[in-house]
C-alpha cells in the first residue's frame, strides 16, 4: 500500500488498493477485462477517474 495513504485498515476488512498510475504504466488509460467484456480506465487531465465499457 502507498506509504502516503493514512487510513488504517483491519485485516478483516482490507480491500485490494491498487495505483492507477501503475495499472496505466504511466500512461492514461488502461484496459480492464471482467467476465470477457472490456472496460477502459481513463485517467483525466484533471487527475480523475473514468471507467468506461
Amino acid at each position: 500500500m502507498n506509504a502516503t495513504l493514512s487510513t488504517t485498515f483491519s485485516l478483516q476488512d482490507a480491500v485490494p488498493v491498487h495505483d492507477a498510475t501503475r495499472l496505466t504504466e504511466g500512461g492514461v488509460q488502461a484496459r480492464i477485462v471482467l467476465n470477457g467484456q472490456i472496460y477502459t480506465l481513463r485517467i483525466t487531465r484533471a487527475g480523475k477517474l473514468i471507467l468506461t465499457k
